[in-house]
Parts: C-alpha cells; structure tokens; sequence
C-alpha cells in the first residue's frame, strides 16, 4: 500500500526527532521527557516588566458578526462573567514538535507510533513556561480576577470575575446583542493585553455566550401503524396553498430505523458475530443538557440489546484542583434532552458491549461563560480517567467564532490525538453553513463547522437511504419487523441528506429535469415559503485551519489550502421525512409493539456519535491484537485507506472507485471499505430581504409573492451567485471525496479488516 502521506517524518529535522515517546511511561514527568532528549524547559517569552499603560490588541478577538449587530444596551458592569478561559500561545519550536509527535503517531512505520501521552506529559512539552504562566496568572489577580486554576497542559488559565473587570482589563466593552434572532451577550471590539504578555496570550475564550449548538431536527412523533409498518405522522396544521406533490411530507408514513437496521447497514452485525461489540471501550459525549438514565435502559431493552454488556454512566467532569462543571438538570429537574438522548443510545446501537460515558456541563451564563460542552471535552482531556472516543455532536460555523475561541478548540482537539483519543465531531445540519440548524441560511454564505475544523478530529456528515426516492424499497427493507422490530436486509445505497428542493435526487424522482426547476415550481406551490428550509447534512472549507498532509492524497480533494469538512458521512436523515430513527424518551418511552406515541430523530448529531460506536468496535478489534485501544485522530487512517480504494490525487483512478459507488449496492460493495456517495449535493434554499440582508454564496431564482415580511429573495446555495450548476452548487457529491459528504459511509467489518493490514497485523 502506498502512504508516502504519512512518511512526513523522513524531512524534519525538529526537537523532537528519535524521542522515543514510550520512555513517558517512566517516574517523573520531567525525567521522562529529559530522557528522551525533549527540552523540559524553554526561556522564559516574558521578559519586560508588565505595564498595563502599554497594550497590544489581539487581532479577531471579537466576533465579527457583533460588526453588523447593533448593541441593544451595555452590560451591567456587576454582571458575572464565571469560568472564561485565557488561551496561552505556545512558541513556534514547541508548535514544531507537536505536530512532529502526532504526525509520527499516526505513521506505522515510526517508532513512535500509538505512543500517546499524558496530559501533565503534554503539558511538561508542549505547554507554555512555568514563569510564564505565573507571569499571566499574576496579572490577572493584579486586575480583580479569581484565577481559579491552570490546566495540565499549560495552555488554558481558568479564571472568574464581572464585566466591568473585563472592560478595565481587556479594554473592551460588553454588550447585549440580538444574533439569530436570540439574545446573547459579547465583547464589543478586539481586546488588548499588556504588551509584555502578548507573546505569550492567544485571547480570552469565554468573552461572549454564543455556544455550540446541538445538531439534531426537531423531533417528532408518530403512532406505529401494523398495516403499512410505519409511525403515521400528524401533518402540519398550516400548510402551501397549491397542490403539492409528494414532495414534502410522504404520505404513507414515516419509517422508524431501529440498531438492527444500521447494523445491517453498516456491517457492524458481523463484528457482532465474531464477538466485537466495543466490550472494554469508552466513548465519552459531551453535552451541555442531560437525560433520565433510564432512558438509556429502555432502549437498550427494546432492541434487544442487553446481552451485550455495554454500560452507561452520567457525570459532571471536574478540572483538577477547581470546580467548573456542574450538572444541567439543577437548574431543570428531570430534563430529557433530546441530544444526549439521540448521543447515548445511538452510540450504544453501534457499540452495544461499550462503555457510555455521558459527560454533561451546564453552560448558562451563570456558571460557565464558555459553554458547557468545550468545558467538558477540556476536562476530560486534562483529566486522569480519559476515554478512549469522544463524540461532539454540536457546532457552530467558524463566521460565529472569534479567534480565541477557535484557538481554544484546536489546541483541545491536538492534545486529543496526542494522547490518543479518537474524536468525531457532527458536520451541521444546515448544508453549506452550518450556523442555521432550524432556520433558513441568511446573511451568512459558505462556511465550516469551527468545532471540528481542526486537522486533529474526524467530522462525520450526514446521508439519506436513497430507497425511498429509488423505489427499491422492497429490495433493501422487508415488509415486516423481526423481533428486534428491524427490516433492513443488507446496505442501502445513500445519498447526501437534503430535506430541501436542492435535492436533486429528489427532484428527479418528482419528475423534475433540475433541483433548480423544482425549486423554481415550489414558489406556486408554497408562495409563503413555508416549506422553505436548509435542513441537510453541512460541509464546506475552513476559513481559519490549513489543509492537513493526509487530506490531499485522496481522489478529488479539493484544490484549496483548507481544512475541508466533512471527512466521512452517516445516516442523519430523510427527504419528505420518509426515514428517521427512533428514540426512547421519559415522556414517550419505548413499548412492546410500540403501543404509544414514539419520537423519531435525526441530524448529524445522530451521524457522530454513530461513528463513534464504529470506532469502538475498531478498537477493540485492534485490542484483541496487542495493540493499543487508542487510535488517536481516525482521519489520516481512514483518508490512507481512501487512497487505496479511490485512488489518489494524480493519476487515473483504480477500478475499486466505481465498484465502491454506493449505488451499486451491497453486492457491488460487499468488498469496499467505503460506500462512496455520488447522487446528490447539500445544496439548500437561502434567503435575502435587502437592503437589511444581504445573504453571499447565494443564487437567487425568485422571491416569496405573499410574504409577511415584504419581499424576500429565495435561492440555493452556490459558490457562484451568478450562475447555479454541478460545478457551482454548495455542494455537490462526486465519485471520490466531495463536501456533500465526504468519503462517504463505511462498512465495518471491511474497515475493521483494512485498518489491520494499515498497522501490519492479522
């Protein structure tokens, strides 16, 4: 096999060449790392005397659409501001032996391959000085500040205080401000820190409330119909005043996916039979909103997923030696969130034998500035008892990001991989922005979920069956349930999850030439725009992180500088709300025969944690080997083997790119690790109201006649306003990897088999 991607080594000649990183398994941390020839220490970057009269402003340390937000009034300056964290900027030689270790980590051929490391041995080689961070530390309590504790890797200082304290300290004013139609409270402008620190300070994460937001759709609920197989699904009250098609809403019902059926799909019923079932493997999600753990049992016991042995526990994980993550549900006794139901179950029907660790901290404004899922994810990593995944199913794009935040996630998920831990992030769930998961894309164009854009997680997007849309229903799905009340016989060929007229699956099915011609007949048939949406899987460049090495191997990357999300792809969702999966909640639980109302779910925020459970049974394969049960970052192992069944950059493709074609089925794939999806795009509707908004990455077909709100522009999305094609749409699938959806799905018994021969073992 070919991966001259991953030889990256062979050229450098950094600090951290021949450091043998098992020697970290050694007493001390500072021992350990002398010993294998890494500088314990670095010259202290702050050398001159700390004088608040002489500032340095760090650039994009606001965030920019606080620019086209007019403030609705200043925030009070005995406003609690708890737990913001001050991002330390490590030095360019330590930055170089980062990304030296985690690109050996992942080469076979090194010997530092899978030789993790600590969060204190992370912090010992890659954090920033002791004297430095005493130096800040100490300037930050000369300000009125609480510091309430360092990091173990050196390179996030915790600390409390007000907004007047940030005004006085950061030179900016905190305000109130209405952004996507809700509240929230920012910085007004860039801060500056006193010039003898800047150095060593990246910004302050934590200045305004905008968090990462679940990636899931707004459930709904049916009542299991035994004549048709399917939950009959109360339509909307309000409906398009012309003769719809059935486009929207199917009327025979929707079907509800059960884990049978994603096993079946996905391959994982074979590493069920030959006993891997994620037994000993911990996937950790984190969450800012809790579940009744019962929830957990019930739908464990519905499927028939008992035997299995997987567990679940609930917590609040705590920074060492400091308090900063308390439970949601004080606030909300009882509360059923459908995100950490959706994460914890479906991860579970992936990996039914593996440990669920549902790590959940509150991010009100009260108690945690930041946002409850980076604290969570940062206190794991920098915790004693680490898992061995992580599953994020939240996001935001990166046009809603300052940079220190951004900083922040990145540095997060480098220290991830470095020890070892596997991290899936969801794409989005509003095609090529993934900022409007339950609106319709405005005044925003083509951006990339900034939770996951770093080069050091894995970002899994969304598909649909393409059964429905096909009419081959009746050769992947049988009519009847089994006892575990599944249907599915085999894979099903997919498509990218569109629920938009951009579908242009869909829109042929219809009898529709183009998705642009269907588009343009929706406004006779919904001229109020009510079935207007930009609910799909998301995808897209990042503006902020650099192309990794392994990304640009593989057929049809795309020719840019950027991280390119999504880098493989799931079931999330159905066009028409044809295919959900089901959820078992408090308030409607799971029944025999599925005698009450039953919530059905989808999203991306279904798609990661997904992967997650397919990661568990992969590690645990490797385990049963010898090897470690920690893979690090999935990406450049998943990208190495793309390249041999697609192909790489240059040169003609092998034949294995069109046998791969997930339209080809599951006998056409039974032998490709990858279901490469190639119908479809993530193209969905836009909207602009000028002149107030003004929406790029947007081509306009024609405007809502009888809007409430005046004229409004409606189009698709398009990397090109002016004109709409193949070539144009944001985005279309390809044979290949495409932003539509990646790599496309994955069958796990061959990944399993792949990834063995990867690291050279049977």
């Amino acid at each position: 096999m070919k991966h001259e991607h991953l030889n990256l080594l062979a050229a450098m000649t950094l600090a951290l060449a021949g450091m043998p990183v098992a020697a970290f398994a050694q007493t001390g941390v500072a021992q350990d790392a002398a010993l294998a020839g890494i500088p314990t220490s670095e010259a202290p970057r702050v050398t001159q005397t700390v004088d608040n009269r002489v500032t340095s402003t760090l650039q994009q340390s606001h965030l920019a659409v606080v620019d086209r937000s007019a403030a609705t009034k200043a925030v009070d300056d005995a406003k609690r501001m708890n737990h913001m964290n001050l991002i330390l900027q490590r030095s360019a030689g330590r930055q170089a032996a980062l990304e030296t270790l985690i690109a050996a980590q992942h080469d076979p051929s090194s010997s530092k391959f899978r030789q993790w490391v600590t969060p204190e041995q992370f912090g010992q080689a890659f954090g920033v000085a002791d004297a430095d961070v005493a130096a800040v530390s100490a300037w930050l309590k000369s300000q009125g500040f609480t510091v309430n504790g360092v990091y173990a890797n050196k390179m996030q200082i915790d600390f409390s205080g007000n907004a007047g304290q940030v005004r006085r300290a950061f030179h900016t004013q905190m305000n109130h401000y209405t952004i996507n139609e809700t509240a929230h409270v920012a910085n007004a402008s860039d801060i500056s820190v006193p010039a003898a620190l800047k150095s060593v300070v990246a910004g302050v994460a934590g200045l305004n409330d905008v968090h990462p937001q679940a990636q899931h759709t707004t459930p709904t609920y049916g009542k299991f119909n035994a004549s048709t197989q399917r939950f009959d699904v109360p339509k909307p009250k309000v409906a398009a005043t012309g003769a719809l098609p059935q486009a929207v809403n199917f009327t025979n019902g929707s079907r509800g996916l059960v884990p049978y059926d994603t096993a079946k799909m996905y391959g994982t019923d074979k590493l069920y039979a030959s006993g891997l079932t994620g037994t000993g493997i911990t996937i950790a999600l984190v969450e800012d909103s809790s579940m009744v753990p019962s929830d957990w049992s019930n739908f464990v016991s519905q499927f028939g997923l008992t035997s299995y042995g997987g567990t679940f526990k609930q917590f609040q994980p705590q920074a060492t030696g400091f308090t900063n993550c308390i439970d949601p549900t004080i606030a909300y006794p009882g509360e059923d969130d459908f995100e950490a139901l959706l994460d914890a179950e479906w991860s579970t029907a992936m990996a039914p034998g593996a440990n669920i660790w549902l790590a959940s901290c509150d991010d009100s404004n009260a108690t945690n500035f930041f946002g409850g899922v980076f604290t969570a994810a940062t206190n794991l990593i920098n915790g004693t008892s680490r898992p061995n995944i992580i599953s994020a199913s939240y996001g935001y794009g990166e046009g809603f990001t300052d940079a220190p935040s951004k900083t922040a996630i990145d540095l997060m998920w480098a220290q991830a991989d470095a020890e070892g831990i596997s991290v899936f992030v969801s794409s989005g769930d509003s095609g090529s922005n993934p900022s409007f998961n339950g609106f319709i894309i405005n005044d925003a164009g083509v951006d990339a979920n900034a939770f996951g854009t770093s080069p050091n997680d894995t970002v899994v997007g969304g598909t649909d069956t393409a059964d429905i849309l096909d009419g081959t229903t009746k050769k992947y799905f049988s009519s009847t349930f089994n006892a575990v009340y599944g249907s599915a016989l085999s894979y099903v060929p997919e498509i990218p999850w569109n629920q938009s007229c951009g579908n242009e699956v869909a829109a042929k099915s219809l009898g529709y030439a183009t998705s642009l011609a269907f588009c343009k007949a929706y406004l006779s048939f919904d001229p109020n725009g009510y079935y207007l949406t930009s609910e799909a899987g998301s995808g897209g460049p990042s503006s902020v992180d650099a192309k990794p090495a392994w990304q640009r191997q593989v057929y049809n990357a795309a020719k840019d500088q950027s991280r390119d999300v999504p880098d493989v792809a799931l079931f999330g969702g159905s066009y028409g709300g044809s295919t959900w999966v089901i959820v078992c909640s408090y308030y409607y639980p799971c029944t025999p025969g599925f005698t009450g109302s039953t919530a059905l779910i989808g999203g991306t925020s279904l798609s990661s944690p997904m992967f997650a459970g397919i990661q568990a049974l992969i590690d645990q394969g490797l385990a049963a080997k010898g090897l470690s049960p920690n893979q690090g970052n999935a990406a450049p192992t998943l990208y190495a083997l793309a390249e041999d069944e697609y192909g790489g950059s240059k040169g003609n493709p092998p034949s294995t790119l069109a046998a791969c074609n997930a339209d080809n089925g599951a006998k056409g794939t039974g032998k490709c690790v990858f279901h490469n999806v190639t119908r479809g795009s993530i193209a969905t509707q836009c909207v602009q109201q000028l002149p107030d908004v003004v929406t790029p990455d947007c081509y306009y077909y024609g405007a809502l006649p009888n809007s409430w709100l005046g004229s409004i522009q409606t189009g698709l999305t398009s990397t090109n306003a002016s004109k709409y094609n193949a070539t144009t749409e944001a985005y279309a699938a390809r044979p290949g990897w495409s932003f539509a959806s990646g790599l496309g799905s994955v069958d796990a018994n061959n990944l399993l088999s792949a990834w063995k021969a990867f690291v050279n073992v049977k």
